[in-house]
C-alpha cells in the first residue's frame, strides 16, 4: 500500500525542493549575484550622488546669479554679462558655461540675452535665447517675443514674424496676444511677405477689435491692401 502524505508533509517537501534549488543556483552563479548586487547599488548610489551633485550646482549658480542680476538692474549690461574681474564676481556668460544643467543657467541665459541686445550684440543675444528654455503661461511671452526682436534686429524677418506669432499664441489673452500679432504682421511685410501679414492683420481686427492693436492694424491693413 502506498504511503500517502499529508497536505502539510508535501507542501513542507516542496519548500524544501525550492530551498534547495535556490542554494544550488546560488552557489553555480554566486559571482553573478553578487556583480548584480552591485551594479544595482552603484546604480542607485550614483544617481543619489549625482542628484545631490545637481542640487549643490543650483545652489552656487542662484548665488553668483545675484551679483549679477543687481548689476543687470542697475543698468550695468557689461559687467552683468561678463562679470568684473577687480571684484571677481560673475557674470551671465560664466553662470551659463560653468552651470549649464541648472535653472539658474537657464534663467541667465534670458537676462544674458536682453543684455547683449543693450550692448548692440545682437548675433550673442540671438545665441542665448535659442537656448532659452521658456516657462508656461504669460512668463513665457516675453522671452519669445525677444527672440523675435532679435531676429529682426539681425534682418531675419520672416523668422521673426514666425517668433512673434509663437508669443501671441503662447498665452491667449487681449494684451500680449494682438501686440505680438501686430509684431508679427510688420516683421512679414519687411520680409515681403503680405499676405501673411494681411492674416496677422485680419485675425487682430475680427478677435481682438477693443485692443490697442486693433486700430495700428486698421491702418496697416488699408496701406497694405491699397499697393496690392
Amino acid at each position: 500500500m502506498a504511503k500517502r502524505f499529508s497536505k502539510e508533509q508535501l507542501e513542507s517537501d516542496a519548500l524544501v525542493t525550492s530551498y534547495a534549488r535556490l542554494v544550488g543556483f546560488m552557489q553555480k552563479n554566486l559571482t553573478t549575484v553578487i556583480l548584480g548586487g552591485v551594479a544595482v547599488l552603484l546604480l542607485i548610489g550614483g544617481g543619489i550622488w549625482f542628484y545631490l551633485q545637481g542640487q549643490a550646482k543650483e545652489v552656487e549658480a542662484q548665488e553668483l546669479m545675484v551679483h549679477a542680476e543687481r548689476m543687470f538692474d542697475q543698468g550695468e549690461y557689461e559687467s552683468a554679462l561678463y562679470g568684473d574681474d577687480e571684484t571677481f564676481t560673475a557674470g551671465f556668460a560664466e553662470i551659463i558655461q560653468d552651470y549649464s544643467r541648472t535653472d539658474a543657467a537657464n534663467m541667465a541665459r534670458y537676462y544674458a540675452a536682453v543684455s547683449a541686445v543693450r550692448l548692440g550684440e545682437n548675433a550673442g543675444a540671438l545665441d542665448y535665447i535659442g537656448r532659452f528654455n521658456p516657462p508656461e503661461g504669460i512668463l513665457g511671452v516675453g522671452p519669445i517675443s525677444l527672440h523675435g526682436v532679435i531676429l529682426s534686429n539681425l534682418g531675419q524677418y520672416e523668422e521673426a514674424a514666425r517668433r512673434f506669432g509663437q508669443a501671441a499664441e503662447w498665452d491667449l489673452n487681449n494684451t500680449t496676444t494682438p501686440r505680438n500679432l501686430l509684431l508679427a504682421a510688420r516683421a512679414a511685410y519687411e520680409a515681403g511677405n503680405n499676405q501673411d501679414a494681411l492674416d496677422y492683420l485680419t485675425q487682430i481686427i475680427e478677435e481682438y477689435e477693443g485692443s490697442p492693436a486693433a486700430e495700428q492694424a486698421l491702418n496697416l491693413q488699408g496701406m497694405l491692401t491699397a499697393r496690392g
